[in-house]
C-alpha cells in the first residue's frame, strides 16, 4: 500500500558550501514546486537551538519568526489592554488578534529549543522574558568561547618547533589546538597547519620542503603526505 506524502513535509536542500551549481537547481526546483502548491511557510519547522551558535540561531528565528508575522510580539514586547466595557468588533478582534500573535511567538520559540534548554525557560511567563534570558545565558557563553578560541589562535601562531622535539610531536601539538578550537565552534583548516609547519620547521628539512614544491600542488598537498615526507627526512637523519 503506498503512502502518499505531502511535499510540504520534504524539507528544502541544504547547501554545505560545496557544489553550488548543483544545489542551486536543486533549490530553485524546490521553491518553485512550493509555489505551485502553494504551500505554508508556517509548515516549516522553526531552526533548533541546541546550546552552541546562539548569534547565528537568533538571527536565523528572528527571520523565521518576521515571516510569520510574530516578531513584534517579542521585539517590541508590546502590552495587551484590558478590554474596555462595552467594546466594539474592532476592539475585541484586534485583541484577540495581539494575544493569539503572543502565543503563537511563545510556542514557535519553545518549538525552536531542544529539551534541555526547555526546561530552563518553561516557567517564563512572556516571550520577551523567554528571549532575554536565551540572550544573556547563551551570548555570554559564546563572548567567554570567543575570547578562548582567540587565546587559542595565538598560541597557535606563536608555537615553533623546539630542536628536541620530533615532527611528529610538533604537529600533534598544532593539531591538538586546531581540535580545541573545533570544539569551541570554530575551525582552523588542514591547509592552515600545513602552511604553519613549513614556515616554522628547521633548516634541516629545507630540502625535502625544496622537493614538495617541486613535485606537488602545495596548495592541494595533505597534512598526511607532508608529515610522511618530514618524517622521512628526520629517520634518515637519526640513523646518520
Amino acid at each position: 500500500m503506498e503512502t502518499e506524502v505531502s511535499f510540504s513535509s520534504i524539507a528544502p536542500p541544504v547547501f554545505n558550501g560545496d557544489n553550488y551549481q548543483c544545489w542551486a537547481v536543486k533549490i530553485k526546483t524546490y521553491l518553485e514546486a512550493q509555489m505551485e502548491i502553494k504551500v505554508s511557510f508556517s509548515s516549516v519547522a522553526p531552526p533548533v537551538f541546541n546550546g552552541d551558535n546562539y548569534q547565528c540561531w537568533a538571527v536565523r528565528i528572528e527571520t523565521y519568526l518576521e515571516a510569520l508575522d510574530l516578531w513584534e510580539a517579542i521585539g517590541e514586547d508590546y502590552e495587551i489592554l484590558v478590554l474596555p466595557n462595552n467594546p466594539t468588533m474592532a476592539q475585541v478582534k484586534t485583541h484577540k488578534e495581539k494575544n493569539t500573535r503572543k502565543s503563537k511567538a511563545k510556542a514557535c520559540l519553545f518549538a525552536a529549543v531542544l529539551s534541555t534548554i526547555f526546561t530552563q525557560i518553561m516557567s517564563l511567563k512572556t516571550t520577551k522574558e523567554i528571549w532575554d534570558y536565551l540572550k544573556i545565558e547563551y551570548e555570554g557563553v559564546e563572548r567567554i568561547q570567543g575570547m578562548q578560541v582567540l587565546n587559542l589562535m595565538r598560541d597557535f601562531e606563536l608555537h615553533k618547533m623546539k630542536k628536541t622535539k620530533s615532527i611528529k610531536q610538533y604537529s600533534d601539538r598544532l593539531l591538538d589546538i586546531a581540535s580545541q578550537i573545533r570544539l569551541l565552534g570554530s575551525s582552523l583548516a588542514k591547509l592552515r597547519i600545513v602552511q604553519k609547519i613549513l614556515v616554522t620547521i628547521p633548516e634541516t628539512y629545507e630540502a625535502t620542503i625544496a622537493s614538495l614544491e617541486n613535485t606537488k600542488d602545495m596548495s592541494k598537498i595533505t597534512l598526511t603526505e607532508m608529515l610522511n615526507a618530514l618524517q622521512a627526512q628526520e629517520q634518515r637523519m637519526t640513523m646518520c
